[in-house]
């Protein structure tokens, strides 16, 4: 047999595991490090701006004609756009999973050019932006002053030019932006009532800074062709684009005309070089401040970038003017660093775990020796595979690499096992003894692999976020597998025939007391496989009764995506009422920030006012506040963790009067959605005013806060918002003489902004920006002091051609997939698991939307839609492929159904301890399941094997089976208990990414216990049963022939 020639050439076998081990290392070293892998769907990003115009207006004349063009691009998974009353609309365009984000990009972009034609020309000018985008932050930090001796301006100006543009050249980091519109522009503040009185128009001034405010090249004196006697060439310059505020001021208006004298721009208003944008106001622990968001870019690694971020920052910082500080509020790196270490320090505890059990059961160092060499081969040797795949070091695959610990010590405490039983039995020596040994288990190892392979490699071709999930961690278990089953072949057997001696004396001690007690549960095991046998009827009852406990257990068990976890850091959305102003706001949140800071498990908060989160538009009467926890180390007590603080906080924030604050955990995966909890959309089919949007809106709110399950159903849409409508008399104006455009482009350019050219400033070039001053667009009698020139000369006041009026209409009017929506986002309550909350919410729908009205799930919640059906395939597609193998392997259909039938008890098991425990049947917990259907497997396998041969040798069926049963069940315990207590420092974890390794650790345990301690019982019986009928088939179809022989 080939084990032979690796037994006879032990330094043969031992150069293979080195080369494993030294490929693995190099491997480890240039692997990635992340918190997952990038598995959230690529989303693209369309940015327009149209000052002045309404959340209405933008939506039809917009994003509508976006939306038409980039529907049916391919890959696409879903869009969305937020049109918001700021001037603003974000389109976000959200792909398959997988797909490549360049590819999406460029197919965007063709889109959106295609529907440029039909956009409003002012948006146009301003530009439409298509970015690569990552809705998933990971790190936010804020540029400030201590002492308060820079103003905004500055600040923004600072962080922009001198910060931003550098960390955009570090790799993974070249999406980092600016909260708000950091540009500096030069801002003419215009006089409406001056402007009247000189009978000057905006029109007038902005034709006249683009006429006066331009570069030309004007050429050169002695340019060849030239007469051959010029000796000398000059280029000729002139001033080009102003850069100055009072070279802007002296720019002439109007010239002296008769009866009139010169207007100069300083005359009609006044000009600065300030921000470009007021919209948003940043503020870090109180201080005013510039905050900018590191966004995560596909592919980066988080890791290594919000190292390199850190280094520049901090490299920067001594070029720094004096009295400007940073500081860092939230870096998810921190949470994968941790959860990684911890994900270490769980492996540790579980390879000396596995050690103790391993000690025990082969009572000698010689022996335990062999088989936990089999841990670093197999899991450094892993790091090849995953290296060859692409795979990053990262939650998932450091789970596989967990739960193979005591799956790789499984095979090679096979061979030293059966080498000692032969050794004892046979009295060979170890060499024969060896050799001996894999001639009769060579092929249950191989059987073991195979079959473990079989279970995995299926789920490698799964799709989706899910698909990703197991893929992770699926290829890296079965890569360590194939590692295990390589040594068990060559190493393993090769170590214990130069190792391992004859025992010689009485054992003594723990060791002797250990083998009676084993010796007698061993006995009590064949006593009760013969009773077990001899019962059929009871037997199969019981499980029947296993199976109908399953049914009623994934009922029972609540069922969610992936668990919550305590990152370090929190969202808080905060909304003052809608016609609020950014200084009620300011208040609000300052109010909130005083709560925030005065908690003990919070460190640092930054405040963007202005900016809404949930809709991630900007909004006047919205902010987002980023908080970070103190470090895990910090906070041991569990009143300090995330789960405690965050209940605490917004039941202090429920007592403030200004408007709605509440914190919100980040979504578990990066990237899935906004932050954690769901995201739901109901959307109107049947077009209408947006109040009819609203109604619906109302009543699916008021019948979904009824349901227990749900916590924090709300929505930031609102149909009813105070807006000042202006109604203009077209008739009256087209009588007058004015031109309708005139009267809006006017209008505009006071109460919203106009461009009005360019400037250089800083190596850059920015905008010229008019708009009315102040104190001429604060309240609605303002709009008396605007005058329109008519087309006779005569300024018309405006007052004569409109009336205004307070109407509602929303500030906010967001779509998906092409319809009016509405954007719902809420949470499961407390003891409610997300599965729960979503099916809650669909009952809501059926109960309200009625004919014309449709919902839609986002994000996260997409996901989990999409996982269950993903799940049941890797389950069902492990089981069919272990069957197969086996039949291949016994060349019979029968015995793998003997096999096969152990699965239910790994998961009645599995579900008994989630269940018991409190936790939810989620991706971890299903990961696990896949995972025990081979563990379950080979527990079988190892009493089927050796009892064929029985049968094959001459041995009655039910003997054989009762006998294989005895002899394997030191193997089996030995090899299921290594695994299940390889396994507790999972189920047992705590601190960061804790939640996760106890749902995977809890599952596993749980599934092993019950396919050790109860499976093993029936395996036998199966088996008798199904080879007693396959003989009784095989007598009957037999010729008589052959009978009388």
């Amino acid at each position: 047999m080939f084990t032979h020639f690796f037994i006879a050439r032990p330094i043969l076998s031992s150069v293979i595991s080195l080369l494993i081990v030294l490929a693995g290392a190099v491997s480890l070293s240039v692997a990635p490090i992340e918190q997952y892998p990038d598995m959230a769907p690529p989303q693209i990003q369309v940015s327009a701006r149209y000052p002045g115009a309404t959340a209405e207006v933008i939506a039809n004349t917009v994003a509508a004609p976006l939306e038409a063009q980039i529907n049916g691009v391919d890959n696409l998974l879903y869009f969305q756009s937020a049109s918001s009353s700021s001037g603003n609309l974000t389109l976000s365009v959200v792909f398959a999973p997988g797909t490549d984000t360049d590819i999406n990009q460029v197919n965007v972009q063709n889109r959106v050019s295609q529907a440029m034609a039909q956009l409003p020309q002012s948006v146009v000018q301003q530009g439409v932006t298509v970015d690569k985008k990552s809705s998933s932050f990971m790190m936010v930090f804020s540029v400030f002053s201590p002492d308060d001796s820079y103003d905004p301006t500055f600040i923004d100006n600072y962080a922009n030019l001198n910060i931003l543009e550098e960390l955009k050249r570090i790799p993974g980091a070249n999406r980092a932006s600016v909260f708000g519109l950091p540009d500096i522009a030069m801002r003419v503040w215009l006089r409406p009532d001056r402007m009247a009185e000189m009978g000057v128009t905006a029109k007038q001034v902005a034709d006249a800074i683009q006429s006066q405010n331009q570069t030309f090249g004007i050429g050169q004196l002695g340019a060849q062709p030239m007469l051959p006697d010029v000796a000398q060439s000059f280029v000729v310059t002139a001033q080009g684009l102003l850069t100055k505020p009072e070279e802007f001021e002296d720019i002439i208006i109007r010239a002296a005309q008769q009866g009139s004298a010169i207007v100069r721009l300083k005359d009609i208003g006044r000009v600065e070089l300030a921000k470009r944008d007021y919209s948003i106001a940043s503020r870090i622990n109180g201080k005013v401040g510039t905050t900018i968001a590191v966004y995560q870019q596909p592919g980066a690694n988080a890791v290594e970038t919000a190292k390199a971020v850190r280094a520049r920052l901090a490299e920067l910082k001594k070029s720094f003017p004096p009295g400007l500080e940073y500081k860092i509020v939230l870096d998810t790196s921190l949470f994968t660093i941790n959860s990684i270490e911890k994900v270490v320090h769980t492996f540790v505890e579980a390879v000396i775990l596995v050690v103790l059990v391993v000690f025990v059961f082969l009572q000698t160092l010689r022996a335990t020796v062999i088989p936990i060499l089999a841990v670093p081969v197999s899991i450094i040797g892993t790091f090849v595979g995953m290296h060859l795949f692409g795979f990053s070091i990262n939650m998932l695959t450091m789970f596989g690499m967990i739960l193979a610990i005591g799956l790789v010590v499984d095979d090679a405490i096979v061979v030293v096992e059966t080498v000692e039983a032969n050794m004892t039995t046979k009295k060979l020596s170890p060499f024969e003894a060896a050799k001996a040994a894999m001639t009769e288990i060579a092929g249950a190892l191989i059987s073991i692999v195979l079959v473990l392979l079989a279970v995995f490699l299926p789920v490698a071709f799964l799709g989706g976020v899910t698909g990703t999930l197991y893929k992770q961690f699926a290829v890296t278990i079965a890569i360590s597998m194939v590692i295990s089953g390589i040594m068990a072949l060559t190493l393993s057997p090769a170590l214990a025939a130069i190792i391992l001696k004859a025992h010689h004396g009485e054992k003594k001690g723990f060791f002797l007391w250990f083998e009676n007690s084993f010796e007698r549960v061993r006995q009590g095991y064949i006593g009760g496989v013969s009773r077990v046998i001899d019962n059929p009827v009871k037997g199969l009852a019981a499980f029947i009764a296993v199976l109908v406990a399953i049914l009623a257990l994934f009922r029972i068990v609540p069922s969610s995506f992936v668990p919550d976890e305590d990152q370090g850091y929190f969202f808080i959305a905060a909304a003052a009422p809608d016609a609020a102003s950014q200084s009620v706001v300011s208040r609000l949140t300052g109010e909130a920030e005083k709560i925030v800071l005065a908690d003990p498990a919070v460190q640092d908060v930054a405040t963007v006012n202005g900016y809404s989160l949930i809709d991630g538009q900007f909004q006047n009467n919205a902010a987002v506040l980023f908080g970070s926890f103190k470090p895990f180390e910090e906070r041991k007590d569990p009143s300090l963790l995330s789960f405690a603080a965050l209940p605490r906080l917004n039941a202090a924030f429920a007592k403030l009067r200004d408007g709605f604050v509440f914190a919100l955990n980040p979504p578990s995966i990066p990237g899935m959605g906004t932050t954690g909890g769901f995201e739901f959309y109901v959307q109107n089919r049947i077009g209408g005013p947006p109040a009819i949007l609203q109604e619906k809106l109302q009543a699916f709110l008021a019948k979904a806060r009824q349901r227990h399950e749900l916590q924090g159903v709300s929505s930031t849409f609102r149909a009813t918002s105070q807006q000042l409508f202006l109604d203009l008399d077209r008739n009256k104006a087209e009588l007058l003489g004015v031109p309708v455009a005139d009267v809006f482009q006017t209008v505009q350019a006071y109460f919203g902004s106009q461009v009005a050219g360019q400037f250089s400033q800083f190596s850059r070039v920015w905008w010229v920006v008019l708009q009315a001053d102040a104190n001429y667009r604060a309240r609605p009698a303002d709009f008396d002091k605007v005058y329109i020139r008519s087309k006779s000369g005569a300024m018309v006041p405006l007052s004569t051609l409109v009336t205004l009026s307070y109407v509602a209409a929303p500030k906010l009017i967001t779509r998906f997939n092409g319809f009016p929506a509405v954007k719902i986002t809420g949470n499961p309550a407390e003891g409610y698991s997300s599965g729960q909350a979503l099916k809650e919410m669909e009952e809501v729908a059926g109960e309200v939307l009625g004919e014309g009205f449709t919902y839609a799930w986002a994000g996260q919640a997409l996901q989990e839609k999409a996982s269950g059906s993903t799940s049941s395939s890797a389950f069902i597609f492990g089981i069919i492929v272990v069957f197969l193998l086996l039949a291949a392997q016994f060349e019979k259909w029968t015995l793998p159904v003997a096999v096969v039938l152990t699965v239910p008890f790994a998961i009645f098991g599995a579900l008994l301890l989630t269940w018991v425990r409190g936790l939810e049947n989620d991706v971890y917990f299903q990961v696990g399941l896949v995972t025990l259907v081979g563990l379950s497997a080979k527990n079988a396998i190892l009493i089927v094997e050796f009892a064929i041969e029985r049968v094959h040798q001459g041995m009655a069926i039910r003997e054989a089976a009762i006998e294989a049963a005895g002899l394997r069940l030191r193997a089996i315990l030995m090899t299921s208990f290594a695994f299940i207590l390889g396994c507790v420092p999972l189920a047992m974890a705590s601190g960061p990414g804790a939640n996760s390794l106890r749902a995977i650790g809890t599952g596993v345990i749980g599934g092993m216990l019950v396919s050790t301690l109860v499976a093993t019982f029936f395996v036998p019986l199966f088996f008798t049963l199904l080879e007693s009928w396959s003989a009784r088939r095989a007598a009957k179809s037999a010729p008589p022939e052959a009978e009388a022989h």
